[in-house]
């Protein structure tokens, strides 16, 4: 099953938002996997760079506190908080490159004929850019912040 954009921006979210307490961790829960399920774990955590125990611990935590739904718990405003933290990091991706674009541009030289139209076309793509993302950003508040209200 392929995975989807909403599925890696709440494990990668969940996973980074966890922070060290000030004194050390003493308590510890035992857990026992498969093979297969170590295997899937170890290999998550250290995609993610994080320790696994780390990876574990955050998951498990972020349930606890309601952040992170079990298989089957999800609801659409998790879906959609997911996927419009997706879809934020597609369009800052388009704002760099075109950002890269105008820079090179205008990094001096001799201008080719067409480099002025190319740059007031680069500015409005990157204007757009600012919007969009000023917009999925907007709709990501309203999103947690109903999810909050549910």
């Amino acid at each position: 099953m392929p995975v989807r954009a909403a599925d890696e921006a709440a494990l990668y979210r969940v996973a980074r938002r966890r922070a060290r307490d000030t004194e050390q961790r003493k308590m510890r829960v035992d857990v026992r996997y498969s093979l297969d399920e170590h295997t899937a774990v170890t290999a998550e955590a250290r995609r993610l760079n994080l320790a696994g125990a780390h990876y574990v611990g955050a998951v498990v935590m972020a349930h606890l506190g309601g952040d992170l739904a079990l298989p089957g718990q999800r609801t659409s405003h998790d879906d959609l908080i997911d996927e419009l933290a997706a879809l934020r990091t597609e369009v800052a991706r388009i704002g760099t490159n075109v950002n890269q674009i105008a820079h090179k541009l205008n990094a001096g030289g001799h201008p080719h004929p067409g480099d002025t139209a190319v740059l007031a076309e680069a500015g409005r793509v990157l204007g757009l850019a600012r919007e969009a993302a000023t917009s999925i950003d907007v709709m990501a508040d309203k999103a947690a912040t109903s999810k909050k209200a549910a």
